[in-house]
């Protein structure tokens, strides 16, 4: 349980990311402000922003669970194929962006296909951000349950209204700040974990590594072809490279943050030095896994049944009570939910204002532009209503089984890999218009589902990190083959 010095540091983390919304809020007049930071951010801001919206609860959480089982090391094959997929970004589709003052991801959809392709992407984007980080909240919420002794549903509510009152006082300034501030917490936070679990190894440091080193957990490649194994070679190069293409290259809320710099250079060095970050990150974690693999082993006690829970259970076992690490830890994973979360609120305010609601509004005749302070004021309003779903969606996940929370994700993650589909139809063809393109889209969703949901009962398993190449691959072809039933209008 916390104490009275965990409280305060907590508190502390919290009234912290308040004060940043409000600082940053002062700076905030227009739209352009709100949503992209008058675009005159800084790079290394972008560059902690991007790192730290990549990484979830679920990730400070779960990856340690993966190097505590089977997986060891072997999970770092896929920030490689990450690292891959950014480059393919900054030769390929940052200059999409830059070209033209845009404000959404989606718009380029519809310069190159029409409004409804930007209308599906865009209600695509909301939906899969609102359904994956409302779970993503529900997983921090579970550890402040279990650390604070309140009950899961105002636990999931004190963590989501922090975030929803700093985004909304600052929007992406806002954000972004925070994201570079939590971006430390959580790494110190780990840091700090290392030295702690060390102490309770029976041993320590030199019974950890030679722990580790007989059990092959230190191996990081894997050169096999098995395609239900997620951690080979192989599937962190492809696979991640594609998922990274998808996550990061046509992912409104990460392309948001590429709009923001001073430039195409800056947005470019922030996504690449991104990717180093993340590496280091990913190894911080898993060593996080291993070390805990050697104390349960060396020490005898038992693991917990789930791996994904190991980290967290050794935070509330053993960690020192009213010293500040538990508090430490605590505000570690919360900063790693807010982050997403937040990055979240303001990118779906954004393309709901972008790409639906003034879009459709000149559709219905209504062509006087709205004042600044009306647009500011609607686009504040809209990020506290997708700030209220997703609050809905964490307390609804309470009452559902594990496995449908972990399902939920996966289909949340969809988006990559039919974005990025779309996206290339786009840019690698002419001849594919606005039906085919939607048609594509569809039969990548059905390729999918079938993945994931109608080839396992067969004895046919697919591994996560294919699933962006699976949906990408099958929405071209699709899309490519549709353009001959559906050819292009010759004036769209």
């Amino acid at each position: 349980m916390l104490g009275p010095v965990d409280i305060a540091v907590l508190v502390a983390f919290l009234a912290s990311a308040i004060g940043i919304g409000l600082v940053a809020g002062g700076k905030t007049k227009t739209l352009d402000a709100y949503l992209l930071g008058d675009r005159d951010l800084p790079w290394w801001v972008i560059l902690g922003s991007i790192v730290a919206t990549e990484t979830s609860a679920a990730t400070v959480l779960s990856v340690p669970g993966e190097s505590f089982g089977a997986a060891g090391m072997r999970f770092l094959q896929l920030p490689l194929g990450y690292m891959l997929g950014r480059l393919a970004i900054v030769r390929f589709l940052l200059p999409l962006y830059f070209r033209g003052e845009l404000n959404t991801a989606h718009e380029v959809l519809r310069d190159r296909f029409g409004p409804a392709v930007q209308r599906a992407a865009a209600l695509l984007f909301l939906v899969a951000r609102t359904l994956g980080d409302g779970l993503r909240l529900f997983l921090a919420a579970l550890v402040f349950h279990k650390l604070s002794g309140l009950p899961l549903a105002w636990s999931v509510v004190v963590s989501g209204v922090v975030t929803i009152v700093y985004t909304v006082l600052g929007g992406l300034r806002s954000v972004v700040w925070n994201d570079c501030l939590q971006l430390v917490i959580y790494l110190l936070g780990g840091i700090v974990a290392v030295f702690v679990i060390v102490a309770r190894i029976p041993g320590g440091w030199p019974a950890a590594r030679d722990f580790a080193t007989a059990g092959d957990k230190l191996r990081v490649f894997d050169f096999s072809v098995d395609p239900s194994d997620p951690y080979t070679f192989w599937a962190g190069l492809v696979g991640g490279a594609v998922l990274s293409l998808g996550a990061h290259g046509t992912d409104h809320m990460m392309v948001q943050r590429y709009l923001s710099a001073r430039g195409q250079r800056d947005a470019a060095r922030a996504l690449v030095t991104s990717g180093v970050v993340v590496f280091l990150q990913f190894a911080l974690f898993l060593g996080i896994g291993v070390l805990l693999a050697a104390f349960h082993t060396l020490g005898g006690e038992a693991a917990p049944a789930r791996p994904d829970e190991v980290f967290a259970t050794f935070i509330v076992r053993h960690f020192p009570a009213n010293t500040g690490r538990i508090g430490l830890l605590l505000a570690a994973i919360l900063a790693a939910a807010m982050s997403t979360i937040a990055s979240s609120l303001n990118a779906s305010a954004s393309s709901m204002i972008h790409d639906l609601w003034l879009p459709l509004r000149a559709v219905a005749g209504r062509t006087a532009p709205l004042s600044a302070a009306r647009a500011l004021a609607l686009t504040r309003w809209l990020t506290v209503a997708f700030g209220v779903v997703q609050l809905a969606v964490g307390i609804a996940a309470a009452r559902v089984d594990a496995t449908v929370v972990s399902r939920a994700l996966t289909v949340a993650g969809y988006s990559a890999g039919l974005l990025l589909g779309v996206f290339t139809l786009g840019v690698a063809t002419r001849r594919v218009g606005e039906a085919a393109a939607l048609v594509g889209a569809a039969v990548g969703l059905a390729a999918l589902l079938t993945v994931q949901f109608v080839l396992p009962p067969q004895g046919i398993k697919i591994a996560w990190p294919w699933y962006a190449l699976v949906g990408a691959t099958a929405t071209i072809v699709a899309g490519m083959a549709a353009a001959a039933v559906f050819p292009r209008r010759t004036d769209g």
